[in-house]
Parts: C-alpha cells; sequence; structure tokens
C-alpha cells in the first residue's frame, strides 16, 4: 500500500506519520510506502526512511497536484489547509489553499484515469455548521457556515461528495473537534487559546485567554485525532452511506471547566498561569461555532475519544511532557 499524507509537516500529520511507521500497516494491509507532502518539505520519520518520499509543494500551483497523485497512492490524508484565524484575517489566502488546492487535488485524482480510485480521507471541521443551533448538532443539520474557514470546509465537504458520487475516488470526510493540547508554539487558529490555557501553564509559562470562562466547546486530543484518521481509512464505502462527512465524538465543556481539570491535575500555582485579556475578534470568530454534538453515528462506526477534558490534559502530560510538568 501507498499512503500520501499532505500538510504531513503539520501537527496532525507529524503524528499521523509516526503512528503509521508503528504500525507499518493500515486498514489491514501493510505500508509499503508513504509520500509526505506540505508547502514545506516534511521531516523524514526514521524507522522507515527507505520508504518514505518527502516533498515541498503547494497543491494549488498549476501541475502540483497532479504530480502529487502521479504515482497513484492507495489511500491519501488531505490534511493541507490554512487554519481558521488565518482564513479568517487573509481571505484570499485562505480560499486558495483550503478551497482551490484541494480542488486541484480531486482534479488530478479526476484525471489519472486508468481505473484510479483512491480512499480519501479529508480533514473538515465543525465550523461547518452555522447558527441558529439546536441543543445537539447531528451529522444532517444544515451547513450554513459563519466564518470564511468554515464556508471553504463546507465546499470542499459538497466537491468530495460530488467526487465519491461520480465514482472519482472513494472519500470519507470527518469533522474535527477543536484539537487540544496542541504541541509546540501556537498557531494562528481561533481556536489555539484552547490549547494554550493548559500547555503553558505546564511548562511554566504566562497563557492569554481571550474569551469569558463560560465559553463551551468540542475537544480532543491529538491522539484521538491520529485514531479518527486511522479508523476512517478503513471503513468500508458501504458503511458510510450517502452522507460520507461525519462528525468526529469529543468531550464538550466550558473553559472554565478546563481550567477546574487542570487545578484538579496540577494545582492551583500552575492554573493562576492564566491571564484573561478578552480579545474582539477571537470572541466573534468563537461566537459563531456550534459547541455541543450528537456523534452517535460516528461512535456506532468505531470511532472513539477521551471520557473527560482531565484525560485529555493526562494525553498531552503523557504524550508531550514524559509525565512531568513545571510546578
Amino acid at each position: 500500500m501507498h499512503v500520501l499524507i499532505t500538510g504531513a509537516a503539520g501537527m496532525i500529520g507529524r503524528k499521523l506519520t509516526e503512528r503509521l511507521v508503528i504500525d507499518r500497516a493500515l486498514g489491514g494491509r501493510a505500508i509499503e510506502k508513504m509520500t509526505l507532502l506540505d508547502i514545506v518539505a516534511p521531516a523524514r520519520a526514521s524507522g522507515f526512511s527507505d520508504h518514505i518520499k518527502t516533498r515541498a509543494a503547494d497543491l494549488a500551483a498549476a501541475g502540483m497536484a497532479g504530480k502529487a497523485v502521479a504515482e497513484r497512492p492507495d489511500v491519501i490524508f488531505h490534511l493541507a489547509g490554512v487554519v481558521s484565524g488565518e482564513a479568517e484575517t487573509d481571505f484570499e489566502k485562505g480560499y486558495r489553499v483550503n478551497l482551490d488546492g484541494t480542488r486541484a487535488l480531486l482534479e488530478a485524482i479526476r484525471g489519472a484515469g486508468g481505473g484510479y480510485k483512491p480512499r480519501l480521507v479529508f480533514t473538515s471541521s465543525i465550523a461547518v455548521f452555522g447558527a441558529p443551533f439546536p441543543p445537539a448538532i447531528a451529522d444532517d443539520f444544515h451547513l450554513t457556515p459563519l466564518t470564511s474557514y468554515g464556508a471553504q470546509k463546507a465546499m470542499c465537504e459538497l466537491l468530495l461528495a460530488d467526487y465519491t458520487r461520480r465514482g472519482f475516488l472513494d472519500g470519507v470526510g470527518i469533522r474535527l473537534p477543536s484539537i487540544v493540547v496542541r504541541p509546540g508554539k501556537p498557531n494562528k487558529a481561533a481556536s489555539g487559546f484552547f490549547s494554550g490555557i493548559i500547555r503553558e501553564p505546564l511548562a511554566g509559562q504566562e497563557a492569554i485567554l481571550p474569551v469569558a470562562d463560560s465559553v463551551l466547546h468540542w475537544h480532543a486530543s491529538p491522539r484521538s485525532a491520529v485514531g479518527f484518521l486511522v479508523h476512517a481509512a478503513g471503513l468500508a464505502h458501504a458503511q458510510l452511506g450517502d452522507r460520507i462527512s461525519l462528525t468526529m465524538p469529543g468531550v464538550c465543556c466550558t473553559v472554565g471547566e478546563q481550567i477546574a481539570a487542570l487545578r484538579r491535575i496540577a494545582g492551583d500555582r500552575v492554573a493562576g498561569r492564566i491571564r484573561r485579556a478578552p480579545d474582539e475578534l477571537v470572541e466573534r470568530i468563537v461566537a459563531g461555532w456550534p459547541s455541543r454534538f450528537d456523534a452517535r453515528r460516528a461512535a456506532d462506526l468505531g470511532f472513539t475519544v477521551e471520557k473527560s477534558f482531565d484525560d485529555i490534559i493526562r494525553v498531552h502530560i503523557e504524550d508531550e511532557l514524559g509525565g512531568k510538568f513545571v510546578e
């Protein structure tokens, strides 16, 4: 099996690569080759280096998507994209990367011919939904996004469904919760503070909280996000039916409950490193996001997530901090 990962230099792309290198298999088939692609060449994973090719490429640039699928990968994880905050502040870049890059990839697959029909796992977002929201949002709730990022993801979901319906590829879209706790430096995602208020205090640093404690949101750990991707790649098309985009399960809690979980696990001193500094743009973006979902369909298909935000914090401490944090 040949696996292609776009956006492979990003956090989830790196962790997915690490998981596949360890497993050496996907959906019951051995992985013989991997291609890692991003706007900058991803790092070559150790332990499988002879079977990994890394490439720097912009999928939206002329001819690049065709080159990406020239070797006809069996499974494509399409993770490449501009994050929410950057898509909102840089309108042209958001549409070029998130929409044009995805369309170019789908067209390259369609143009490959010869019966080529890969499984394509697309990372969508809960930002595809728009108000007014019901108490819990099901998979079939209308897509009326309130941000440019959400609009771009919704358009890509429609493209994925149509290209799948026409038989050009075998697609599945997974609508990710906010992934926390993200390791490393903050990115430009409007949701970045959800990670920051946990990551920075555990590292002995001050964290900025730009929204009220009452903000409610839907979360999953990076470990769960990788699990979603791997599981999605192995689902049979018949299991999905016509609705090929799924809302992933998550942990629903308020910012205040996040902080309470941090206090339970790490103590008052660590939780005291959070400083409140309201940000009008972030508040406006987050206010347009849904916060509670009915993910029974995904759960019935075998997708799993942490049971509490305490568990999400423990995953971060275990996976990123070697079991220790700065008290």
